[in-house]
């Protein structure tokens, strides 16, 4: 049986008088590249950005495997979670190296390397393995915009965590970049065992690329498992209110999106 990572118990969240997650139960397992999906508004990026510390619980808890993750000091989740948000800026002059380079920051004290060598040698692993090396000098403003998602994971990838989150890491690329970046994904954690969470809108990438599926709908989990034994026609129109055919193809299940 996996391991759990993740633990979330009793999860309740609400902006204001809007309540979006009541009551949440969850498990998350180590090794696993697990996807949320659900409408817009279900629930889910909420949920990411709690299980991320970038909000705080109303009530309920996030366990990272024994410790509750709102009591964790920032620099002590660091170094358990990486975390690659939809939206990131940088300098216009930031060189691809230097960003990445910050991903090392939970393990500098007073502005100093814990070890200068360990830093350059994850810094170079985290390019290489991204196939940025190549563009390590290059400010990250010239790069394309595959490019530049490829850069954000090796900043996270620098930190050196066995865990990493992802929000919806394929928005705004063409299809060429999407399949890249997924397939990183999958490289990820089957070659170096980083247990992988994230947000995904396409559903057959979503069907295709994770081990494991947290379907959502009104701030509630109504589905979670295998994507081949939880994804069906009536999953599909609960989820997404939209009727749509599916079918198999080479032996896995396909959403006809027309």
């Amino acid at each position: 049986m996996a391991r759990n990572v993740f633990t979330v118990k009793s999860l309740s969240f609400a902006y204001g008088k809007q309540q979006v997650l009541n009551g949440l139960d969850l498990e998350l397992h180590e090794g696993k590249i697990t996807t949320l999906i659900g409408a817009n508004g279900c629930g889910k990026s909420t949920l990411f950005n709690l299980m991320t510390k970038n909000l705080r619980p109303d009530k309920g808890e996030i366990l990272l495997r024994d410790g509750n993750v709102a009591d964790m000091r920032l620099k002590d989740f660091a170094k358990e979670v990486s975390i690659v948000h939809q939206y990131n800026t940088a300098p216009v002059d930031l060189s691809v190296e230097n960003l990445v380079a910050y991903g090392r920051t939970p393990y500098h004290t007073m502005g100093l390397s814990s070890d200068s060598k360990e830093d350059a040698e994850k810094i170079r692993w985290a390019l290489e393995i991204t196939h940025t090396l190549k563009h390590k000098d290059k400010p990250v403003s010239e790069l394309s915009g595959g490019q530049k998602q490829r850069v954000w994971i090796a900043m996270a990838l620098a930190q050196d965590t066995k865990v990493l989150f992802l929000d919806e890491p394929t928005t705004y690329l063409d299809i060429r970049y999407q399949l890249q970046i997924l397939k990183l994904i999958r490289q990820l954690n089957r070659e170096y065992g980083i247990t992988i969470v994230m947000v995904l809108h396409d559903i057959n990438q979503s069907l295709y690329y994770s081990d494991e599926i947290v379907a959502m709908k009104d701030g509630k989990m109504i589905a979670h498992g295998l994507p081949g034994k939880i994804i069906t026609s009536k999953l599909v129109q609960e989820v997404y209110d939209v009727d749509l055919n599916i079918q198999s193809v080479d032996g896995k299940p396909f959403v006809i999106p027309v």
